[in-house]
């Protein structure tokens, strides 16, 4: 089985692969997507620049400028959120919240976490069962 670590990147990354397979549905939801990653890596330091960095060429592929700056914004802000210690759990990560806010998880994002870690996990037994 993998670590903790190594098993938020692999959910990390299978929420990705989701947005990156969700071209064609509304913008709305590929946002889901990309906001669940967020939420999934927001406590690992690469692996939340790297959402930031994601969500904002969305944004600009999308023309969305005031996304755009206020990813820029809290590009910013990752590494200071680090070094203090103080990342808002479950902050979906747009510039359409407050950066600073903890944030329950909606129901859609909560699913798309709940399968991408089953997914996960299952593979990760598939595996381990495998000689």
């Amino acid at each position: 089985m993998p670590s903790n670590r190594e098993q938020q990147r692999r959910v990390y990354a299978r929420l990705l692969a989701g947005f990156r397979n969700s071209e064609g549905m509304s913008a709305k939801d590929r946002w889901e997507w990309l906001m669940a990653a967020h939420i999934v890596g927001q406590m690992d330091f690469k692996l939340h620049v790297h959402s930031h960095c994601v969500m904002l060429r969305y944004a600009a592929q999308t023309r969305d400028w005031p996304e755009a700056a206020g990813q820029l914004f809290r590009l910013a802000l990752v590494p200071l959120g680090h070094a203090v210690g103080r990342l808002p759990a479950g902050n979906i990560g747009r510039a359409t919240v407050n950066a600073f806010k903890p944030m329950p998880l909606s129901p859609s994002i909560h699913k798309l976490i709940a399968e991408a870690r089953e997914a996960v996990l299952t593979k990760a037994t598939q595996d381990s069962v495998k000689v």
